[in-house]
């Protein structure tokens, strides 16, 4: 059996939150969700259940709602970043062992990590830069897992194809490696080794810094 989801304090109910706390529920996780507006809680009250109005830069409020007691919260206050600030470092101070943080740009990312973010997340600039290598034709999918790592999938280049992985020399010459491929007219995809021989068809999945993986896939 599955372990249980930790339960999760998320604090700001814009699409971004409400967002997530959608998807935490759905994936069977208790959430406590919280904003300051008394509109918003109630339209979602019916969606989120466990929601409430309360103004999360007031450490009292934290405090009667219990949240000390979670060891995993969601900053995702929208276009306020002072309050996204505040909220977090309130967090911080209680004690919460993990938590994330919605940045709206880089320098709001940096503050959030001095006053106790633990993850912060750029949902539009992580998104554009996706939309931008799918726009461009250079991959199908890209993802990035890190401030510097990504995974994208693509179809193999010519010189990947026919040859075991073990023999491309494709580490050692682009610092990328394949971790998965889904072979043509196949509808999964499947773990690679040094054996692997790829086909025309093929899609694979590379994993790699940044700059790797996008300095490679410009290559192909």
């Amino acid at each position: 059996m599955a372990d249980r989801l930790h339960p999760v304090v998320v604090i700001g109910l814009g699409r971004f939150g409400t967002a997530l706390a959608t998807g935490l529920i759905e994936q069977g996780g208790e959430v406590l969700a919280v904003d300051s507006s008394p509109a918003v809680v109630q339209r979602l009250s019916g969606q989120l259940g466990q929601v409430v109005t309360a103004d999360a830069t007031d450490v009292d409020a934290l405090r009667e709602l219990g949240v000390q007691d979670f060891d995993r919260a969601v900053v995702a206050i929208g276009t306020h970043q002072h309050a996204s600030i505040l909220v977090t470092s309130l967090l911080d101070e209680l004690g919460v062992e993990s938590i994330w943080a919605k940045a709206l740009d880089r320098q709001h990312a940096r503050i959030l990590r001095r006053v106790g973010a633990h993850h912060v997340v750029l949902p539009e600039e992580e998104m554009g830069s996706r939309v931008a290598h799918l726009v461009s034709g250079e991959v199908s999918d890209y993802l990035r897992v890190s401030d510097d790592w990504v995974l994208a999938t693509a179809r193999p280049p010519q010189d990947l194809v026919g040859v075991p992985l073990g023999e491309s020399g494709l580490r050692r010459r682009h610092r990328v490696t394949v971790v998965s491929v889904k072979p043509a007219g196949s509808a999964e995809f499947t773990y690679t080794d040094a054996t692997t021989v790829l086909g025309y068809g093929d899609e694979i999945l590379l994993a790699g810094r940044t700059a790797d993986v996008d300095r490679y896939v410009r290559s192909l």
